[in-house]
Formats: C-alpha cells, sequence, structure tokens
C-alpha cells in the first residue's frame, strides 16, 4: 500500500504517466463502507496522467464480503474553458481497443442505431469503446427478468437492440461514436498521437446556459434571469438591448435602447435611443447595419406640401444635407446618424444652426449674424408647414442614407435618386483609401 505524502507533494507531480512498467506508481487504498452489505471494503485510488490528455483519478472500490465491486473515473483538473466533442468512424475490430475517458457529464451517441447514454446517468470510466459497448448492454439487460414478466413486448425489443450492440462489438458492422462533454473532461484515444487521426474528429464549443448550470457553474436562479442567447436575425429584430451609459447632457447614469430595425424597401439599421430620467435629456443615433455601398446615393426631394414633412428620413453619419433655395449645406456628421421624419431632421437643423448655436449669446454675437440666422429660422419654419418651395438634397457618398417613398413600390415623381462614383477625396473622408480587403495578408 502506498500512500500520498508531504513530499511527494512538495517534490513533484503526484500524476504519473500511465504505464504497466512504472513501479512506483501504485494506487492508495483506502477502507470504506460498502454500501451493498453495509461492510467494511476497499478503495483504491490511482492517479495517473494519460498522455495527449491530462491528469484523472481512479477509483476502484471491491468488497471482500459479498463481492461488490465498482470502478469511476473522475478528472483531477478543472473544468475546460469550452466543451469538447469526439467523433470517431469505428471501422476495425482495433478500433474496439481505443481507450476511452467517459467523464459523468458526457453524451455518448450512435448514430446508426438511434442509440445514446445521456449525461449524468453513469459515473465516469476509464475504459475501451468495446467496454463502454459492454456497459451499455449490461445496463439494457439489467432489469430484462422482470421485464418480461411485466411487458414482454418491450423485453422481446430490448433483447433485439442489445444484439445489435454486441454485432458493433464484434466489429461486424461500421458505426459512429459520438461522445460529447460539455466540462471537456472526455477523452478519446489517438493511436497514432502525435500524427493526425484520419478517423477521428475533435471540435469544441461554448457550453449553453443550462450545459452551465448542470456543471455547477451558474446559479438555478441565473436560468430565469437571464434568457438564452439566440443569434438569428429575427429574434434580434424582436429585441431591444438595454444596456447602462451616462448622459451626455448632465452625465448622470442612463439607460440606452438599441435595436435592430428593416426599413422597407431599404435595409437594416441600428437605432439607439438614451433617454435621461434626471435631466429630461432624449438623444437618438442611427447606424448602418450593412457595408459600405460600391457607389454613392445623392437623392433630391421636391418639397411642394406640408405632407413631405411626414416622410421617414434615415440620415446616416456620413450623408450632407442640402437646400440649394437657401443656399444652405450642412457637412456630414454635423447632426450625427439620425432617423427621423422630414420635419424633424429641419426642427434639428434649426437648433444646430439658431436655437443652440453657442455664437449667438454673450460678446460673441453681432446684429448682422442674429438677424440673419433670425431669417434663417423663419424660411426653416416656412419649409415645415409647407409655404415654401424648395429642394431637399441628401448626398451620402457611403449610400446608406435613405428618403422615404410614400408610393412605393412605384416611382416616386418628387424623388430623384442618383448614383455616383466617389471622388479620391470622398474615399479619403470614408477611410477606404488606406483599407485592404483582398490579399491583406500579404
Amino acid at each position: 500500500m502506498s500512500a500520498i505524502t508531504e513530499d511527494n507533494v512538495r517534490g513533484g507531480s503526484v500524476f504519473k504517466d500511465i504505464g504497466a512498467d512504472d513501479e512506483d506508481s501504485q494506487p492508495t487504498e483506502i477502507e470504506s463502507l460498502c454500501m451493498n452489505c453495509y461492510r467494511d471494503g476497499t478503495t483504491r485510488l490511482l492517479l495517473t496522467r494519460i498522455p495527449f490528455f491530462r491528469e484523472i483519478i481512479i477509483s476502484s472500490f471491491g468488497c471482500v464480503h459479498c463481492g461488490f465491486s465498482n470502478t469511476e473515473i473522475q478528472s483531477a483538473g478543472r473544468i475546460q474553458d469550452k466543451g469538447v466533442r469526439y467523433t470517431l468512424k469505428v471501422k476495425s475490430k482495433q478500433d474496439l481497443d481505443r481507450e476511452v475517458v467517459k467523464a459523468d457529464s458526457a453524451t455518448a451517441r450512435i448514430p446508426e442505431l438511434d442509440f445514446e447514454i445521456p449525461a449524468f446517468t453513469q459515473k465516469g470510466s476509464l475504459s475501451t469503446i468495446e467496454g463502454l459497448l459492454d456497459r451499455a448492454v449490461a445496463g439494457l439487460e439489467q432489469d430484462q427478468q422482470a421485464r418480461r414478466e411485466a411487458a414482454p413486448e418491450v423485453a422481446d425489443k430490448i433483447d433485439e437492440f442489445v444484439e445489435k450492440l454486441k454485432k458493433l462489438k464484434e466489429g461486424e458492422e461500421e458505426f459512429t461514436l459520438i461522445i460529447e462533454d460539455p466540462s471537456g473532461n472526455s477523452f478519446v484515444e489517438n493511436p497514432v498521437a502525435p500524427q493526425k487521426d484520419e478517423a477521428l474528429t475533435v471540435s469544441r464549443f461554448h457550453r449553453s446556459v443550462q450545459q452551465d448550470a448542470q456543471l455547477g457553474l451558474r446559479a438555478d436562479d441565473d436560468l430565469e434571469a437571464e434568457q438564452p442567447s439566440n443569434n438569428d436575425l429575427d429574434t434580434m429584430r424582436n429585441e431591444v438591448l438595454v444596456f447602462k451609459t451616462n448622459c451626455p447632457e448632465c452625465t448622470a447614469p442612463a439607460s440606452t435602447n438599441m435595436k435592430l430595425v428593416q426599413i422597407p424597401h431599404f435595409k437594416e439599421v441600428i437605432i439607439m435611443a438614451t433617454n435621461c430620467d434626471e435631466c429630461g435629456h432624449r438623444t437618438n443615433e442611427v447606424k448602418s447595419g450593412g457595408a459600405t455601398e460600391e457607389l454613392g446615393t445623392k437623392i433630391t426631394l421636391h418639397v411642394t406640401d406640408a405632407s413631405d414633412m411626414t416622410r421617414d428620413v434615415l440620415k446616416s453619419e456620413t450623408c450632407s444635407i442640402l437646400i440649394p433655395e437657401l443656399e444652405f449645406e450642412l457637412g456630414m456628421a454635423a447632426v450625427g446618424g439620425k432617423f427621423t421624419t422630414l420635419e424633424g431632421l429641419l426642427q434639428d437643423i434649426k437648433d444646430l444652426t439658431v436655437s443652440k448655436n453657442p455664437f449667438l449669446c454673450g460678446d460673441s454675437s453681432s446684429s448682422d449674424r442674429l438677424e440673419k440666422l433670425k431669417v434663417f429660422g423663419e424660411k426653416l419654419d416656412k419649409i415645415a408647414a409647407g409655404e415654401m418651395d424648395v429642394h431637399f438634397i441628401l448626398d451620402d457618398p457611403a449610400g446608406n442614407s435613405y428618403l422615404q417613398n410614400v408610393y412605393a413600390p412605384e416611382p416616386d415623381p418628387e424623388i430623384v435618386i442618383e448614383k455616383y462614383t466617389r471622388t479620391f477625396e470622398q474615399n479619403e473622408d470614408l477611410g477606404l483609401n488606406d483599407m485592404k480587403t483582398e490579399g491583406y495578408h500579404e
């Protein structure tokens, strides 16, 4: 009998590579209670390391009084960052001799038989594929005698299925074995390691919330608080994301809502809105949900009626605004990305140039400037009231702006849409001249 001493722990790893030639690698024996006859039995513990895998603890219990025995395996390491999935094509009898570490959290499947051993229904084991099949056969045959008396038809079907498993164990048929373990602590031997095994495929995956809870990494209460993540577009369109931020006016804590929206006859955009409960400040911003278009877009609307003010407008950050009749031009990013109506956009322009213009207050203001901007504000009010015939132009070199066509899907007689090739300067402003999307690895 060997013992794990303090010198062993401090002097080096207590986990030795698995092998029959190492005389020092002997199991530790512990006297323990037999759960079958309730007399004293013996538990043997072996701390070992599987090559190309990790450390494990093998425990084996035996009782000399009643003959009861039990063997199980536990991982000696931590739960891995990702789950693991082994897919093995068993083509020969030699494949049945591969060693398999099946943790208690692992699920084993044979798709050809529609057979599955669910997670946490068996203790962890260190065996071979043949031993895994033997264990499955033993589990199915365990209560067959009672089934034959209570439900003969069910017992006959189980007998037929057991025969199929025995044929696989004899190597008569090829089959696929899949072992999926969210803890990442299961293992299927690669006999040609470190070379690649053509019959074995290993993949890693991120655990779900439910799998984290099963492994004890997450409290059960979190399952109700946290909804399962779903990245499909339909779910994202119907979901409003909320995250904490600070108010741009008073810096008090506030909330920003974000939502993916599909604009009819256009594309998807991301709308972000911030509301402050402290000062009442509200703002919204629009980000394009797609890439920069190959061509720029110029949209010209002939404003002829007050009803035009209700048209929806998507103005991206790269879009400039022109009103030729007023000799007015507003550069890109001046009012940020907006998704509003034409009336709302005119009001934003008025706030920026007249109402909230810092140069109209204090010593920096002049009477001439005040008068000109006052007249300009009055003209914007007339346009909003439909009393002034003007052309409203959205010029977006990125092609990500939009003006509602109230006649859709028919052409709008008041809207002219032009596509154009961007100049070098416009590409420079958008950062496209230095962007390399092909052969960037060279």
